[in-house]
């Protein structure tokens, strides 16, 4: 597995210059399919485009799936942002042009965030050894102590 993940980044060179074998017209005719790109005029700007997100999309992932840090989930609001790139790229090429992908990458955002949050705090209990309950039975105890000490 480690060695199909070394190929794929030592390849992305390569595959970010993949664009070059597509033909410079607005239609791309082949014996499977017909393509015709209306946004972008060019089949192969288009295909810059889609591999411009598609490329740091595919080593986020990787980061993601490999990252053993606590912080990882972070690196799912880059992904979802170059997700939401990539539909909006496909979306413009094709007749939905008016997609609106900021409202669904807010949300998406903020529970990343507050999970991430929730996670490092609970991290840092543990790490520093703060247990709140051994805390609350201290601080009776002291309360106790002190009362006693007045009478």
């Amino acid at each position: 597995m480690a060695n199909c993940i070394a190929f794929l980044i030592a390849t992305i060179p390569f595959l970010f210059y993949l664009n070059e074998l597509f033909p410079n017209a607005a239609i791309w005719e082949s014996s499977f399919f017909v393509y015709q790109s209306r946004y972008y005029e060019n089949i192969n700007v288009f295909t810059w485009v889609l591999l411009g997100k598609l490329i740091p999309l595919l080593l986020f992932l990787i980061w993601f799936f490999t990252c053993k840090h606590w912080w990882y989930m972070v690196i799912m609001v880059p992904i979802a942002l170059y997700t939401f790139q990539l539909l909006s790229i496909v979306v413009e090429d094709s007749d939905m042009i008016d997609y609106k992908d900021i409202y669904v990458l807010i949300p998406i955002t903020g529970i990343i965030l507050m999970l991430n949050y929730i996670i490092r705090n609970k991290l840092f209990d543990i790490i520093n050894g703060v247990d709140l309950s051994e805390l609350t039975t201290l601080s009776k105890t002291h309360k106790r102590t002190w009362w006693n000490k007045l009478r």
